[in-house]
């Protein structure tokens, strides 16, 4: 959530953020009319409650008629508090209703408006020219039933649409992926992490996933539990509710992820691009907010790092506020270039939530001035079944057969995956 001054301060800005998103800009002047009279009933109940305390010493040394008309006005008094305690609550519940309905406030750098709206801001490597090479490109689907790595067929058969199996060199290359991954995170100076993938409602609430992204979470409701669709769920709940020491601390989460794909119905319906289940590694941070900026920058590196490790052409957008989740300011996506598509096709995603997840989790660092929020960041480091695709259409033969990137050879033990 953000930080309650910031709204008091300045409106205009958070009104903005709001608008920018494609928010409701009307909630803020709702959240400021809650906020002061929620501060108003606290100190309606904080005034009734001293009262209460200085009777209580007075009726302690009072005696006789004194003292019973002292407990009959505390008996009253009581009743006050009770009845002020709350209205207290009752303000303090709608203020924070409000306040989880507000999106974290905007970076100003972020380009203005929708999906489509987005900024180039490098692109690396250049696309294959398929016809030099002679030969007309195969999706990854056709590459995946000639290698026999991916089964979609078995995979709506026993699951529904959009999901699939990997099958023999198709396992095998999901393995070399996260392996790579998680190597190269370690050596970047993250602790690898298998986190939970059924989460309780505080630390889905507590990411920013329950507010605009509900619609494709998955929620057990006989155990009020949910499946999370990223491990930025757990890593950033991993700290709930504790003081942190030593920042940064740096994550390196490989799980399991969920999404519904509601309101994605005829799109991206061929193939492993958007599927309900897939597997991934995360980069997750936490920082002191000065420097989550510079972090921000840092992650994306280390997917750019990625990229360039499994020899893809790709770009980096820098996503625009329409496109946001509600916890980040800013948000860099690499999107990796798909030869039968003829576009690029995003594949990893950084943003910083600055200290907005961590408000909401109880999440602080101490510093001379007592404790304060943290500021938490995350990257995906490989989505695996995108990076798949990208690998198998990008690096494919005439044959069918799929040259394995140099950087993931000593994970699969062979420098081509041939037809079967």
């Amino acid at each position: 959530m953000i930080d309650l001054k910031v709204l008091r301060d300045n409106p205009d800005a958070v009104k903005h953020s709001q608008k920018v998103r494609g928010e409701d800009p009307a909630i803020v002047d709702q959240l400021l009319i809650a906020d002061s009279a929620s501060r108003v009933a606290i100190t309606e109940f904080e005034t009734l409650r001293a009262e209460q305390n200085t009777l209580s010493k007075a009726v302690g040394s009072a005696k006789g008629d004194e003292k019973a008309a002292l407990l009959e006005n505390a008996k009253a008094l009581a009743t006050q508090v009770k009845a002020a305690d709350a209205k207290r609550g009752e303000a303090e519940a709608k203020t924070n209703s409000l306040l989880l309905q507000i999106a974290n406030l905007i970076d100003l750098k972020a380009p203005v408006g929708g999906e489509e709206d987005f900024v180039v801001i490098e692109e690396i490597g250049t696309p294959r020219d398929f016809k030099a090479a002679g030969f007309e490109p195969k999706d990854h689907v056709e590459l995946g039933k000639i290698l026999k790595a991916i089964d979609t067929e078995r995979g709506a058969k026993v699951s529904g649409s959009r999901s699939y199996y990997l099958t023999g060199v198709g396992a095998l290359l999901e393995f070399a992926l996260v392996n790579y991954a998680i190597t190269s995170a370690v050596k970047s100076g993250f602790i690898p992490v298998i986190p939970p993938v059924l989460v309780n409602p505080p630390a889905m609430e507590g990411t920013g996933f329950l507010g605009q992204a509900a619609e494709n979470v998955y929620h057990l409701a006989a155990d009020d539990m949910y499946l999370v669709g990223t491990s930025e769920v757990p890593l950033a709940a991993y700290h709930m509710d504790e003081i942190l020491e030593n920042l940064p601390i740096r994550y390196a989460g490989y799980s399991t992820c969920f999404r519904r794909e509601a309101g994605t119905y005829g799109k991206d319906t061929r193939g492993i691009i958007r599927v309900h289940q897939f597997d991934k590694v995360e980069m997750f941070t936490f920082i002191k907010p000065e420097d989550a900026a510079a972090e921000h920058l840092r992650l994306l590196e280390w997917e750019k790092d990625f990229l360039k490790a499994m020899e893809i052409p790709f770009r980096v957008i820098d996503v625009a506020s329409g496109d946001l989740g509600a916890s980040a300011i800013r948000k860099f996506d690499c999107e990796a270039w798909i030869p039968t598509q003829g576009t690029y096709r995003e594949v990893t995603s950084t943003s910083n939530c600055t200290e907005f997840q961590a408000r909401r989790l109880n999440i602080r660092y101490r510093d001379e001035n007592g404790t304060k929020p943290v500021a938490t960041l995350n990257g995906t480091l490989v989505a695996v079944p995108r990076m798949i695709v990208a690998i198998l259409e990008n690096h494919q033969n005439a044959d069918g057969s799929v040259n394995v990137p140099q950087a993931l050879r000593p994970f699969l033990g062979v420098d081509t995956l041939v037809p079967a």
